[in-house]
């Protein structure tokens, strides 16, 4: 009965479970993946773009959810809530106090977290919120240290029996889900053991979405960057490194710098890859020289301070803002498998919008933890207890709607604007 149980929605499994209706045949005759549609899904930084976004974006793919949006601007949340329409309300909600979040997570079956920046977070409220009312969690973290702190509750998660997913955004996010899918083809197409993987990342300008991604980039500039080199783990200096990466179809070439980024641990453990890094880059190109003088100029210690790079987002904001209507918000992930046998895989997502893209992969997670693809605990998306195997196509189907461009699984020539030709139409 407990192997039958696992392939369940867990959030419904939960809820016979507290009804005390224990009989096979109950559990049995539970919805499948398809039969959501009285779920109530709450959406904390429902106010802000990204959260905003991924309201939009359920909305969409799921019109019978009924989506609480949670935030503190009521005029906002109304503002959103008048879009999404009579399957949505405001929750005014305070994610600084524990009891305000728990209060809002009475009679909710997911909470998606999106109220970021998580950098420099002490603690991790909401997911504790969850774990103690016993509400599904997802969260859009893109912190190295946030997303450690989320999985020590991991053992706390499967007692209450919830189902919870962290970093699991567009990136870090889909493109763990892109890697995961690249090493898994690898192996089973007999192309070597994996041996180096790399994440690159694109968005011209904030990608439209708005300051709390400018904070993002200044904290991670206040960071050493984590990456792997045949296993060892190295540190270096953030936004240094500099690779230019064809990023194929509708973006090209662009500068990409390294930094310190959640996936590329989660990635060296537990797909078991050797060499691993996470770039990023933008435009206009003159964002990066300012991003990397900034690493030199301003000190660790001030750019990891929250209140202090606030204060420099208030002096940039209307400039970033200003340079972003004319840079557009294109953005684009390119992840580069390489293995032992001298053959190379690439995965690339490119979309004309940030701000619409972020909400459409983050609802594709949502989804999938109501269908009942995560089991209890606290996952990364790469984990086949985080999103199943067998559902990561689906996943990532839905992610890519509105795409430009996007592929899986080929190789590099096949994908680049400018392909490197040896002899005779040999491309390398």
């Amino acid at each position: 009965m407990a192997r039958i149980s696992l392939q369940l929605n867990p959030i419904l499994f939960t809820r016979v479970k507290e009804s005390n209706s224990s009989s096979e045949s109950q559990l049995l005759n539970l919805p499948n993946k398809t039969q959501i549609k009285n779920s109530r899904v709450l959406i904390l930084g429902g106010t802000g773009r990204v959260g905003g976004s991924t309201a939009l974006a359920l909305s969409k793919l799921s019109p019978d959810l009924h989506l609480l949006v949670g935030g503190r601007n009521r005029e906002n949340g109304d503002a959103l809530v008048s879009k999404l329409g009579e399957n949505s309300e405001f929750v005014e909600v305070n994610i600084e106090n524990v009891k305000s979040i728990e209060a809002a997570l009475n009679d909710v079956d997911l909470v998606v977290h999106t109220a970021g920046p998580f950098q420099q977070a002490e603690k991790c409220t909401v997911l504790e919120a969850a774990i103690s009312t016993k509400t599904a969690y997802m969260d859009v973290c893109d912190d190295t240290r946030y997303s450690l702190r989320a999985k020590s509750l991991h053992e706390k998660a499967v007692a209450a029996n919830i189902p919870a997913i962290t970093t699991a955004g567009i990136y870090p996010g889909v493109s763990n889900v892109m890697a995961a899918e690249l090493v898994r083809s690898a192996r089973a197409e007999n192309m070597g053991e994996p041996q180096r993987l790399r994440f690159s990342y694109y968005t011209a300008g904030t990608g439209g979405a708005g300051p709390t991604i400018l904070a993002t980039s200044f904290l991670l500039l206040g960071e050493e960057v984590v990456a792997y080199n045949k296993g060892e783990k190295i540190k270096l200096k953030p936004y240094t490194g500099m690779l230019n990466v064809d990023f194929g179809k509708g973006i090209g070439k662009r500068d990409t710098y390294l930094l310190n980024l959640p996936e590329v641990r989660s990635a060296h453990e537990i797909l078991g890859i050797p060499t691993v890094s996470a770039r990023f880059g933008t435009a206009p190109f003159f964002w990066n020289w300012g991003m990397a003088a900034m690493t030199s100029l301003i000190s660790s210690e001030v750019l990891r301070d929250r209140n202090k790079v606030q204060k420099l987002v208030d002096l940039f904001d209307p400039v970033v803002r200003a340079i972003d209507g004319i840079a557009g918000e294109r953005v684009s992930m390119r992840v580069d498998l390489d293995c032992s046998n001298d053959r190379s895989t690439v995965g690339i997502f490119s979309h004309k919008r940030l701000s619409v893209s972020v909400g459409t992969s983050t609802a594709a997670f949502a989804l999938a933890v109501l269908e009942g693809s995560t089991q209890p605990g606290v996952w990364f998306p790469e984990e086949p207890e985080g999103v199943a195997v067998d559902d990561r196509k689906l996943l990532l189907q839905r992610a890519s709607q509105g795409t430009i461009n996007f592929v899986m699984n080929k190789a590099p020539w096949m994908v680049e604007t400018e392909p490197k030709e040896l002899v005779f139409g040999i491309f390398m």
